[in-house]
């Protein structure tokens, strides 16, 4: 279930609103022009599915987007746990990548077909943090400074989704705000 903590953004340690009531939180979202919709989960052992099969498991659905949001192309980004070092260096890489704000000039669409990740945005005086697992399909709008956490551990499947070949390049605003907010670990009280 999708969790959603609201915090002003000059005061990280107080917390305005935690839910994880499905209405208010894609209610709380919509009022801010971010989209925060349920599909369901499709049976399938989505970890040990390639791209491909993935990506045909939820056609139709992702069909439906592309045509409602004039998506041309779509993807699998996707980290599973590996008991190797080589596998906990990918993953902090792929974890640093985008815990900055940034924005980027294209709405955000993911949807998350195995395990969670957090997307924090950053809306005008208040921070966002947006926990997102599997069957949410978020879109956040183009220009939304935000930053993506995928935990300490990554275990994750999302589909995205792009207007354009670039549409994912990061526009970095270079605020050191990221790093006085919980992290998906801190914030859902997990870690290693």
């Amino acid at each position: 279930m999708t969790l959603l903590q609201i915090m002003p953004d000059d005061a990280p340690g107080t917390v305005l609103l935690r839910t994880r009531d499905d209405e208010r939180v894609i209610s709380e979202l919509d009022a801010h022009g971010v989209t925060l919709r349920r599909w369901p989960l499709r049976t399938g052992d989505t970890p040990g599915l390639d791209d491909q099969a993935l990506l045909d498991l939820y056609g139709d659905k992702i069909e439906e987007v592309r045509d409602r949001d004039s998506m041309k192309l779509v993807d699998v980004a996707r980290l599973h746990p590996a008991p190797t070092e080589e596998w906990r260096e990918r993953a902090a890489k792929a974890r640093l990548t985008f815990l900055e704000e940034h924005q980027h000039s294209e709405d955000e669409v993911r949807f998350f077909a195995h395990g969670r990740g957090l997307f924090t945005l950053h809306l005008d005086t208040h921070v966002l943090a947006v926990l997102c697992e599997a069957g949410d399909l978020l879109s956040v709008p183009a220009g939304v400074r935000h930053w993506f956490d995928m935990g300490e551990r990554p275990d994750f499947a999302a589909i995205r989704f792009f207007q354009e070949e670039d549409g994912w390049v990061g526009d970095f605003t270079g605020a050191p705000i990221a790093d006085r907010f919980p992290r998906l670990d801190e914030l859902t009280g997990t870690s290693l």
